[in-house]
């Protein structure tokens, strides 16, 4: 019984440190697209609060705090996110002009779902000079944000994008341009290449790809505990002894290479804007997936066909990765490179993660301690995604998102916590077969 005590509760504070949401959870992400236009700037934001900041964004804006927003309340939101940007052009400082605004329900903020749209433009003074310089600072809510600006590469022939810079956290934008009064063919085709390959963040998107999966790990939550018997043999209904580490290594590759595939296929069809479903059900069927594979986790269902069903979901799962990239305003072209690059971050946090799970799962499957283990798992899987289903099918209000999300920052030391448990059954096993064949 000892033996098995300290992998269930490894186990435990491992899925726990997963959140249930595919969604940010701590911060408060502001995207903002640039147009630029013959002495106008317009700029399109999209604000996605994480579920855990998410409530005082609410309460900034519920000012009478009745638990709605009227359309008074979300103008002031609107004219503070303004108001909170600092925009210069070639030195002089330019006050932005606040066009439309959109804030959802308070619910679907609260859920993690909504996003804030706000339109707003500047107006440039002429100037007699070819170089423009555009400075852009945003400020608001600084401690919870992070933050992503791009430009849109001009329509008009006599507006030519030469620089762009940022800070760290993107807080602060640099555009240098250039401003003709003709089209004088002064840039070539090269030239206009080159500053739309800037104007595409691959690094950022990159990194948006890498938090993506760390931030909304539901997705790996259900490879994981699809991860969880696979270096186990299926004998009849029941999971027998373990596999060899090849074998267990060959099949977990596989269920890797399939997830991948699947999802990888609907996030680039997705983000093309060639296949478009609603974000509600693709959540619902996300949470399905989970208790799919927890339910496997405890009774191999469908043994031999783990890679099918990671491939299928994956198709699920994908559909879910595009919608971060809709939600950044890129034009249909601009995604075809910044697919590959957002695709890559999500594949290098999924490996990372699966990398640092994997030794400890082959480890305590050679002992006696595995079958609690994985009960554990499944089992605080099943209860998870039943509520998940049950939260976003029928919109009943649950506290597990906070649970987990409250733990989910310690997944470094979860894992450590895995890792020291299966060394420490793996010993405990050594040492109990040793008296065994002693006596």
């Amino acid at each position: 019984m000892k033996t098995k005590l300290a992998p269930c509760t490894a186990m435990v504070l491992l899925v726990c440190s997963l959140p249930a949401w595919a969604h940010r959870i701590d911060e408060y992400l502001q995207a903002t697209i640039l147009s630029l236009g013959a002495n106008q700037v317009h700029a399109s934001m999209r604000l996605i609060p994480g579920v855990l900041v998410a409530p005082s964004v609410i309460a900034t804006i519920d000012a009478n705090r009745d638990g709605s927003f009227s359309e008074d309340e979300k103008r002031a939101y609107a004219d503070q996110v303004i108001g909170d940007l600092s925009l210069s052009i070639d030195g002089r400082a330019m006050k932005p002009q606040l066009d439309s605004w959109d804030i959802p329900d308070a619910s679907h903020l609260r859920d993690g779902l909504g996003e804030i749209h706000l339109e707003y433009h500047v107006d440039l003074p002429p100037d007699s000079t070819v170089d423009r310089a555009l400075v852009l600072i945003n400020r608001h809510r600084n401690g919870s944000s992070v933050y992503l600006v791009n430009v849109e590469v001009p329509q008009d022939r006599t507006l030519h994008v030469v620089d762009q810079k940022r800070d760290p956290q993107q807080s602060v934008y640099e555009l240098d341009y250039q401003q003709t009064g003709a089209a004088d063919g002064s840039f070539s085709r090269w030239s206009r290449t080159q500053a739309w390959w800037k104007g595409l963040q691959l690094s950022s998107l990159f990194h948006l790809g890498l938090r993506h999966i760390a931030e909304g790990t539901d997705h790996l939550l259900f490879l994981l505990v699809l991860l969880l018997p696979a270096p186990l043999l299926a004998v009849g209904p029941r999971w027998g002894a373990p596999a060899t580490v090849r074998r267990s290594l060959l099949h977990i590759l596989g269920i890797v290479t399939a997830f991948t595939i699947g999802h990888s296929l609907t996030l680039t069809l997705a983000a093309m804007n060639f296949v478009h479903v609603p974000s509600r059900p693709v959540e619902v069927l996300i949470a399905v997936s989970i208790l799919v594979s927890a339910v496997y986790a405890l009774r191999p269902i469908f043994p031999g066909k783990e890679a099918w069903i990671a491939a299928f979901f994956g198709l699920i799962h994908g559909l879910a990765f595009a919608s971060t990239l809709d939600r950044l305003g890129m034009s249909r072209w601009d995604r075809v490179a910044g697919i590959l690059s957002f695709n890559l971050g999500i594949e290098t946090m999924q490996l990372l993660v699966v990398a640092l799970v994997l030794p400890s799962l082959l480890v305590m499957s050679r002992t006696t301690a595995y079958s609690g283990f994985r009960i554990a798992g499944a089992a605080f899987a099943c209860i998870a995604s039943a509520m998940w289903i049950a939260e976003r099918l029928f919109r009943v209000q649950t506290h597990v998102d906070t649970v987990v999300n409250l733990i989910a920052q310690r997944g470094l030391v979860c894992s450590g916590i895995l890792f020291a448990a299966s060394g420490i059954a793996l010993l405990l096993f050594a040492k109990r077969s040793e008296e065994g064949v002693k006596s």
